[in-house]
């Protein structure tokens, strides 16, 4: 037989059982704190990041304000900032090359005129989805001069492997010299 009374047993089960409604509690309370938080996050973003509350109507994109064709490519803003106006459609980005300059801040406003495609502009941290009916903006420059690639990289129908466009990165002496002949740049000018 054990030399431990009873008595010694019942204490350290209720201890024990103690011990583990505590835990429990503590479990149960960490996980209503993460659900309420997804909760809120959910309803106060609406289940969109912040870039995707804008909205346009796309079947009227090409005929009344920002993203009619003239307005389209990179525009130099009163404080010295650039803002670039890009519609992605099936198989095309329009303007097809866009021109920035270095070292800058940048505003890009991208929207859709008619699926889901994806923005990317290779060797950089950009890549967001465009999506009809709203406008994708955000905001960044460019360190370096240079060239690069910008592929559609959502599949969008069966010419997705051809939309593709170009950023060509210049420095700020020459984007200003070509800013003074144009309203809005691109690589056609």
């Amino acid at each position: 037989m054990s030399n431990i009374p009873s008595s010694s047993h019942a204490d350290s089960a209720a201890v024990a059982a103690r011990i583990e409604r505590r835990w429990a509690a503590i479990v149960v309370a960490i996980v209503l704190v993460f659900v309420a938080v997804v909760i809120y996050t959910g309803l106060h973003w609406a289940m969109m990041p912040p870039s995707r509350v804008e909205t346009i109507d796309p079947t009227t994109l090409h005929v009344s304000g920002e993203f009619i064709e003239s307005n389209l490519g990179s525009a130099v803003e009163t404080d010295g900032s650039v803002t670039v106006r890009i519609v992605a459609q099936q198989y095309s980005f329009t303007p097809q090359c866009i021109v920035v300059p270095a070292d800058t801040p940048l505003t890009f406003r991208v929207t859709s005129a008619d699926v889901v495609h994806g923005f990317l502009i290779a060797d950089t941290n950009i890549n967001t989805m465009v999506e009809p009916g709203y406008v994708s903006t955000f905001k960044t420059r460019f360190p370096t001069t240079g060239e690069h690639l910008m592929p559609c990289h959502e599949y969008c129908g069966t010419g997705h492997e051809g939309m593709w466009a170009h950023v060509r990165v210049l420095d700020r002496a020459a984007f200003d010299k070509l800013a003074a002949n144009a309203r809005r740049l691109s690589c056609a000018q």
